[in-house]
C-alpha cells in the first residue's frame, strides 16, 4: 500500500495571538488547539502515521498536549515556517513515505473530505492544495494606503492547509528553496515546476490567528459559543488635602488629593464596576468593602485585576473598554497613553482595546466647581453561553 505521513508545523510562537505561551497549545473550548488538528489527521484511515514540528521550548507544552496519541517523536523546528518544514521532512529520509501532508497546527478543523482529497489528488499530481474561492473584491494599495489598482478576483484562492506532496519531489524542492522565504510549501512546489492541483477548501478550516478567532471557532466547533454584553460603571470622589492624585493607576501631580478608603483612583473604580457588571457579579463594595481595614489605602489596581480575573475564570474574554473622566481639573490629555497602557497592562488586553477621553461639566455642580471627579465607563466582553455562572 501506499503511505502516507502527515508533519504538523507547531513551532511557531504566535506573536500576534497575544498569549504568554504559542497560540497552538491554547485552549478551544476545552482542548488545546493543537490537539484537534493531530486528532484529525491521526483518525484518518489513509494516513498512517503524524509527526509534528516543534519549539525545543515547548517540550513540555507539547508533552501535555500530546499525551496518549500515537504519535512519531517530534523534531525540532528552525526559526522560520520554511526551515521548521524542512526540518520534519529530513526525518522522513531513512524511510520515506510516498505522500505526506503538510499542516499547520493552528488549524484545528481539517475535515476527513478535505484530507481524503488531497490524497487522491497525489494519485494524478505532484501536489494538491485546498483553495477557497475569493468572494470580495480585491484591492492592491500602496505603502501610504491609497488604491493602486482593482485585482481580478475570477481566477483566485485562498491556500489552505493541509497540503499534500509526493514525498521525493517535495522534499527536494525544499533543498532547492533555501536560498529565500517562500509563504507556504505549494509555492516552493510550484516554483520548482511541480503540477500542483486545487481542491475545494473548507470554510470550517480556519485559521487561529489572533485571539478573537476563538470566537469564530467556538462556533465551528458548536459548543462554549460565545454570547456578548456589556457592563457599565460609574464612580465619584471628592477632593482633599493632598499634592497628587491617581487616575487609571497613574499618578498625576495635583493641588488636591481624591479621598477614599483605597487610593480614591475613579476611573479604575468605574471599569471595576463595569467588568462586574458584564457578569452579574455584584459592584466594588460587594467584594472590596470600605468597612474592611484590608483595602485601606491599598492601589485600585488590585480591585481592576481581581475583577479581569473573575471574568477569565468564566472562560470570558474583554472586547473593549470606554471610559470618561469628567473633571475641570487636571488636565486629563498629557496622560492618556500612560493611563491606557497601564490599565491593558494589568488586565493582560492590547492597549487599542481601552479608550480613555475626557470631559467637563462646563463649569456647573460639583465637577464645575472642582469639588471632584467622577467617572464612566462601558466594557464589552464575551462569555461561553454554556458558562456555569457562579457567584463571585
Amino acid at each position: 500500500m501506499t503511505q502516507c505521513f502527515a508533519l504538523v508545523l507547531a513551532a511557531g510562537n504566535g506573536s500576534r495571538f497575544g498569549s504568554d505561551i504559542p497560540k497552538q497549545y491554547n485552549l478551544l473550548g476545552e482542548t488545546p488547539i493543537l490537539r484537534y488538528a493531530l486528532e484529525a489527521l491521526i483518525s484518518h484511515p489513509e494516513i498512517d502515521q503524524v509527526k509534528v514540528v516543534i519549539r525545543s521550548e515547548d517540550e513540555e507544552l507539547y508533552k501535555v498536549v500530546s499525551r496518549d496519541l500515537p504519535l512519531m517523536s517530534p523534531v525540532i523546528g528552525g526559526a522560520t515556517r520554511q526551515e521548521s518544514t524542512r526540518n520534519g521532512l529530513k526525518s522522513f529520509e531513512r524511510a520515506p513515505p510516498q505522500k505526506i501532508l503538510i499542516h499547520d497546527g493552528a488549524r484545528p478543523f481539517p475535515s476527513e473530505r478535505l484530507i481524503t482529497e488531497i490524497i487522491k489528488k497525489l494519485d494524478s499530481f505532484d501536489a494538491a492544495i485546498p483553495g477557497l474561492k475569493v468572494h470580495d473584491a480585491l484591492k492592491r494599495i500602496n505603502e501610504t494606503n491609497l488604491l493602486e489598482e482593482t485585482v481580478e478576483r475570477r481566477n483566485i484562492v485562498r491556500a489552505q492547509t493541509p497540503q499534500g506532496f509526493r514525498y521525493r519531489e517535495i522534499s527536494r524542492a525544499h533543498n532547492l528553496a533555501q536560498e529565500k522565504l517562500f509563504n507556504d510549501d505549494s509555492e516552493i512546489a510550484e516554483k520548482a515546476g511541480l503540477s500542483v492541483s486545487i481542491v475545494d477548501g473548507d470554510p470550517k478550516n480556519l485559521k487561529i490567528t489572533t485571539a478573537e478567532d476563538l470566537i469564530h471557532g467556538s462556533y465551528i466547533l458548536g459548543e462554549n459559543v460565545m454570547s456578548f454584553r456589556t457592563g457599565i460603571g460609574f464612580d465619584v470622589h471628592k477632593f482633599g488635602a493632598g499634592d497628587h492624585i491617581f487616575l487609571g493607576g497613574v499618578k498625576i501631580d495635583h493641588d488636591h488629593a481624591l479621598i477614599g478608603h483605597s487610593d480614591a483612583d475613579v476611573l479604575l473604580h468605574a471599569i471595576t464596576d463595569a467588568i462586574l457588571g458584564s457578569i452579574a457579579a455584584g459592584d466594588i463594595g460587594t467584594h472590596f468593602p470600605d468597612t474592611d481595614p484590608q483595602w485601606e489605602n491599598v492601589e485600585s489596581s488590585i480591585f481592576l485585576k481581581t475583577a479581569g480575573e473573575r471574568l477569565s475564570e468564566l472562560g470570558g474574554k474583554i472586547i473593549h473598554i470606554d471610559a470618561n473622566v469628567i473633571c475641570e481639573r487636571p488636565k486629563i490629555n498629557p496622560y492618556r497613553k500612560a493611563i491606557a497602557a497601564n490599565i491593558s497592562n494589568v488586565l493582560g488586553v492590547n492597549p487599542d482595546c481601552v479608550s480613555i477621553k475626557a470631559t467637563t461639566t462646563e463649569q456647573l455642580g460639583f465637577i464645575g466647581r472642582s469639588e471632584g471627579i467622577a467617572s464612566q465607563a462601558i466594557v464589552s466582553v464575551c462569555l461561553p453561553q454554556n458558562h456555569e455562572h457562579e457567584t463571585l
